[in-house]
């Protein structure tokens, strides 16, 4: 579901919810509620349960997600923010200084982004996509921050490298024999590219890793979101990158970051590697 916070909306109609709970919608009611709330016209309101109907993401048919208490504009064909990576943002938002310096990259909607914009006073925000479905969103969505078209770190502008304070990577992390065990909404309607993170699922992290201490300031920190399961590996591709790792989980939101910070200088850089050889116990 999108939130608890579903609109208070009166007289809604049966044959809505029927419809809802014969499709195998579980929260029937309130996926009603959000429906009825959001359609201006009758004619509009049958399009819209037939479309959920037929197993389109509720949030494609809404034409919004519910994200940090924000209201992230999506289109059919651009990946859903899950609640899950609330947890990403959380973690960012801590780490972060004054008016930080922050970038988004893989941004889609650019719902991180705009999260951690609305968190932090001052923030300078920019995000990339290679998706153009997903960067038309994200201008949508980020304001007056400047959102970028193209492969990772190439869109940036160079004045960017070294000075970059929190970078936001929610790659793809889904191992691509696994992408078709993933729920029909998502493999059947959001871009393959947001979800196929390749053979072990890490294939876009590394290539994110490897680049990101040219971009991070001093002290600066990368922030990627990844499976339970992959997260020792994952660890791993930030260390190899240069960067200082460790792990955040949050059991409640069934989450795992892993972030990694630009050491100040080389011998911190080597006196963490050694303290850090060995994983540490995840923390919450």
């Amino acid at each position: 579901m999108l939130s608890s916070d579903v609109p208070d909306v009166p007289d809604i109609p049966d044959v809505v919810v029927a419809a809802l709970r014969s499709a195998g919608c579980v929260f029937a009611e309130d996926e009603a509620r959000l429906i009825v709330s959001t359609a201006r016209t009758p004619a509009e309101l049958t399009a819209m349960v037939d479309r959920r109907a037929a197993g389109l993401p509720l949030e494609h048919v809404l034409g919004w997600a519910e994200f940090c208490g924000l209201r992230i504009a999506v289109e059919p064909g651009v990946f859903v923010p899950r609640r899950r990576t609330e947890f990403l943002v959380q973690q960012a938002v801590a780490l972060a200084r004054e008016a930080p310096l922050v970038v988004d990259l893989c941004c889609g909607s650019g719902a991180v982004g705009a999260a951690l914009a609305a968190s932090l006073p001052g923030a300078e925000l920019h995000a990339a996509d290679i998706d153009p479905a997903a960067v038309r969103c994200a201008r949508r969505n980020v304001g007056e921050a400047h959102v970028y078209e193209g492969d990772l770190f190439a869109p940036l502008p160079s004045v960017l490298r070294g000075r970059v304070d929190v970078l936001a990577a929610n790659v793809p992390y889904v191992p691509t024999e696994e992408v078709g065990l993933l729920p029909p909404e998502a493999r059947d309607h959001e871009p393959l590219g947001a979800l196929d993170g390749g053979g072990d699922g890490l294939d876009i992290l590394r290539r994110v890793t490897a680049e990101a201490a040219q971009w991070l300031t001093p002290g600066g920190c990368l922030l990627a979101e990844t499976s339970e399961r992959q997260a020792p590996a994952a660890r791993q591709a930030f260390a190899d990158g240069g960067l200082v790792p460790r792990l955040a989980v949050s059991e409640e939101l069934y989450s795992t970051v892993v972030i990694g910070t630009r050491p100040w200088s080389q011998n911190e850089a080597e006196r963490e590697a050694l303290v850090t050889s060995t994983p540490p116990p995840l923390c919450n």
